[in-house]
């Protein structure tokens, strides 16, 4: 359960991180959320591991879901680390500007679903009660964590971010984004 609680400290960092990052408080608090990174990651492959020492055999499930639990992850680290414009979303002078182009046209959080869906196939991939625990737990968290940003700090972040929530939904595409998505990708 130790690996259970450093998954759970991970998101505690990453709302403190988003607290006083709005207010550039001291610098020691933008390592919260390299810090519950390093945490998150830890936990979910020592719960992993775990979890794939306690299997009796290799099922088909098991390397099905498992490819898929791993384009999901391949998609949240496009989505968070690739797909933004940095240069237009953090360094603008004119104050940061949403990304509202390829995954940001689908949904306001879209790595929030590619975050669930990893989780969920993990435990697709693996059974029990351990991956079970980490697609709930980690998943709501994820969830409460995008919705504090979405309600409280992007609003403060963004100049352009109440237009965008007009235009975008939160977390369950719609067709419009859809649409909106695929026709960008297509464009490229």
């Amino acid at each position: 359960m130790l690996f259970f609680a450093l998954g759970i400290l991970a998101f505690v960092l990453f709302f403190l991180y988003e607290f006083y990052s709005v207010y550039k408080k001291p610098r020691i608090f933008s390592l919260f959320f390299a810090a519950g990174f390093v945490l998150l990651l830890s936990a979910t492959v020592g719960l992993t591991v775990i979890s794939v020492i306690q299997l009796d055999k290799i099922t088909i499930r098991l390397i099905l879901s498992g490819a898929v639990a791993l384009v999901f992850l391949a998609l949240l680290v496009y989505t968070l680390f690739f797909a933004l414009p940095f240069s237009d979303t953090y360094v603008s002078s004119s104050g940061a500007r949403v990304c509202r182009t390829g995954f940001y046209a689908l949904c306001r959080h879209p790595g929030v679903l590619w975050f669930g869906g990893f989780y969920f196939f993990i435990w697709l991939a693996l059974g029990g009660t351990l991956p079970l625990l980490m697609f709930a737990a980690y998943t709501s968290l994820n969830i409460a964590y995008s919705t504090f940003q979405d309600l409280w700090s992007f609003g403060l972040c963004f100049e352009d971010y109440a237009d965008y929530k007009k235009s975008v939904p939160f977390l369950i595409p719609n067709a419009r984004s859809i649409r909106a998505c695929f026709l960008i990708f297509r464009r490229r």
